[in-house]
């Protein structure tokens, strides 16, 4: 991952980086451990803000309509923002976008959207027609 984001970014192109559990992790306790082992593995050096999104991605949520707590997301958030402040120095860390995608729906799109890490989602099969990206946006304003 590290290899192909560095490319994309020798391009002059910004690199999405998800990053994410299986639920067997999860189940585990081993979020925050994988979360940091796919994060030292994923992110290209040097990195800046301009070049870099990183996308919190559940792979036990994607396509399932689970979707972790609120709680459960800021406290990945903030640990991905934490470990880009070490990687990177606070000033380029806080410019880095961190999204989370992992079955983002209306109902629940306006209170993850909300959490003080999160820059923005990553939408996914919600996006394949207007309508339910359009139903993602309207449920923010």
């Amino acid at each position: 991952v590290q290899a192909k984001a560095t490319a994309v970014q020798a391009q002059g192109m910004a690199a999405i980086i998800c990053i994410g559990e299986t639920e067997d992790q999860r189940d585990g306790a081993k979020t925050l451990d994988v979360i940091k082992s796919q994060l030292a593995g994923s992110v290209p050096e040097p990195s800046a803000a301009v070049n870099t999104v990183i996308a919190y991605e559940p792979i036990w949520a994607i396509g399932t309509g689970r979707t972790p707590s609120t709680n459960e997301v800021q406290e990945v958030h903030t640990l991905i923002r934490a470990e880009l402040t070490a990687a990177l120095g606070a000033e380029e860390a806080v410019g880095v976008r961190v999204l989370y995608g992992g079955s983002m729906k209306p109902e629940n799109a306006r209170d993850l959207l909300a959490l003080e890490d999160v820059d923005g989602g990553l939408i996914g099969g919600a996006s394949l027609t207007a309508e339910g990206f359009w139903a993602i946006a309207q449920s923010c304003v």
